[in-house]
């Protein structure tokens, strides 16, 4: 008689987590895991910004402890309104700003908003969590598989065929998992495909709108550009409603501030969302947040060091994985573009351990490669592609740099023993 909604009936957990699981437990009975599954952040290889502690610190000191305000800190909106104008290109007032926990409430508010039960919702494999989400919203997924030609980004191409029966499109660029952004062309592209089908729709019928997530824009690697819908197409404006933060340009996932960006009637109806979740950013979170963006040479400062770092381990494992390609083992890597992910393949199914066992499926390469090499990473079929797919994130975020020699190292060691 342990009966459950439907929806919690059915409901998938986070393939990531019961990775983590295994892997945790290994480090508990003594094993030496280098774990590059979670897309978060050893605090002390990356430690949030001083200032920015500080503040939180003097927030408690000074008693800000009471409820923040629904749609987040006047205060904050203000600084991260000056901030998107000075730092992306964006203009939105703070009217046109929500604050909450981190992006995983923005996202939620934004399907609750946008999409109704039944609606068709588009988003490209891999992809973080949209397909839960859709899930969530009782939406249909209308899922596009993006090519590895294509830096696993989708391309208006793919979008196209589906175009006039979508309530939402969900995009992400720097994108999670892979660490590829869009180019400005294809992005261009997409904005232009949806601005067409808007003026097709007219007044009498619901827009096709676009989430864009922008979580990782801060963390763009040398020579690579960020580019957003809005900038590049100033009429998508009334259709795009953005997912932003401090989570990853400031190593601060644990500090939990997040806001969206949208026309004034969406975020207001994202906010009497949220005040019945109650999904808010902590206050004095906030209000440090809000002094310390307002400090644009110390967060410049800040994520120059910040991406000085993980470009020095992403490049580093770049190199190491093209070398072990080089020696001729069946193995490929894109090149990194932003955010803290590297993406790699490992073509080794049909191979034989020295056990004599094969590696039939993707979940043998993985437990082989953590029980032989000693190496967590996370398979592309827990972001939603196909359970077959022979790509995986890695993660730096928790990797030492002097760890990463020894990680190249051990997994060649394990690809030399199969057969």
């Amino acid at each position: 008689m342990n009966k459950v909604s439907k929806l919690a009936e059915n409901i998938i957990g986070s393939e990531i987590i019961k990775l983590a699981a295994d892997v945790n437990e290994k480090i508990k009975q003594g094993e030496k895991i280098y774990n590059l599954t979670i897309g978060d952040f050893d605090s002390n290889e990356f430690p949030i910004p001083d200032e920015l502690k500080n503040e939180i610190i003097k927030a408690y000191q000074n008693h800000f402890t009471n409820y923040p305000a629904a749609d987040g800190m006047l205060e904050l909106r203000k600084a991260v309104s000056i901030l998107l104008k000075e730092r992306g290109n964006l203009m939105y007032n703070e009217n046109e700003i929500l604050i909450a926990g981190g992006a995983r409430p923005v996202i939620y508010s934004i399907f609750r908003t946008l999409v109704d039960a039944g609606d068709k919702v588009l988003f490209a494999v891999p992809s973080w969590n949209n397909n839960h989400y859709t899930y969530l919203n009782n939406a249909v997924p209308v899922i596009i598989n993006a090519s590895p030609e294509q830096n696993f980004m989708p391309s208006a191409k793919d979008i196209e065929p589906h175009i006039k029966e979508l309530s939402l499109i969900a995009l992400c660029s720097p994108q999670n998992p892979t660490g590829t952004v869009f180019t400005k062309k294809g992005l261009e592209e997409i904005c232009d495909l949806i601005i067409a089908e808007n003026k097709r729709r007219g007044e009498s019928q619901k827009p096709v709108y676009l989430m864009y997530d922008q979580i990782y824009w801060a963390l763009t690697l040398d020579g690579v550009d960020h580019y957003n819908p809005v900038s590049l197409r100033p009429e998508l404006k009334n259709y795009t409603v953005f997912v932003d933060g401090i989570s990853k340009s400031l190593a601060a996932t644990g500090v939990r501030v997040g806001w969206s960006m949208g026309p004034k009637f969406i975020i207001d109806k994202m906010k009497a969302v949220l005040t019945h979740v109650g999904a808010w950013a902590p206050k004095p979170e906030q209000l440090a947040a809000a002094n310390f963006l307002s400090n644009l040479p110390a967060y410049d400062n800040f994520l120059t060091t910040q991406k000085n770092k993980i470009d020095a381990r992403l490049k580093a494992l770049y190199k190491g994985f093209n070398a072990i390609k080089q020696k001729g083992y069946k193995v490929d890597v894109i090149h990194p573009q932003a955010a803290i992910y590297l993406t790699v393949k490992f073509d080794l199914q049909g191979l034989t351990t020295t056990d004599g066992v094969v590696l039939n499926a993707t979940s043998d390469i993985t437990s082989y490669l953590l029980n032989e090499a000693k190496v967590a990473i996370v398979p592309f079929y827990a972001f939603g592609t196909d359970k077959n797919s022979s790509w995986y994130r890695l993660s730096v975020g928790t990797c030492k740099i002097n760890d990463i020699n020894t990680i190249i190292s051990n997994i060649e060691n394990a690809l030399s023993k199969l057969k």
